[in-house]
């Protein structure tokens, strides 16, 4: 996964059900803007776990000195977009047909 800055495992009741990491989504000046990635395993979604997830990067980027976050491949179809706007991310790009034909949002919010 290369050198993340935050790294949260989630589990319930002992299993494994998701994570996030956080790192500088470029180097040198870019550094202080970060990118998460999150993943929630199947038998746990639609429970509101990614939306627990989620809400913890801001902090923990926050604390780790990040003052924005970035996510640079959202695709259009992803369900996770309406979760991301209504934590007060913003569509700040798109970049067209990137596999198959789908496009793909970067997404930004300050911290």
């Amino acid at each position: 996964m290369g050198p993340a800055r935050v790294l949260c495992v989630a589990t319930v009741a002992g299993e494994l059900a998701g994570s996030y990491m956080v790192k500088p989504n470029g180097v040198g000046r870019a550094a202080h803007v970060g990118n998460a990635g999150y993943w929630v395993t199947q038998p746990f979604r639609g429970r509101g776990l990614g939306r627990v997830l989620v809400q913890d990067s801001l902090g923990a980027a926050r604390t780790a000195g990040f003052d924005a976050l970035q996510f640079n491949f959202v695709f259009e179809s992803n369900p996770a977009r309406r979760l991301y706007e209504q934590l007060g991310f913003q569509v700040v790009g798109r970049v067209p047909e990137v596999i198959d034909g789908e496009a793909v949002l970067i997404y930004w919010r300050r911290l």
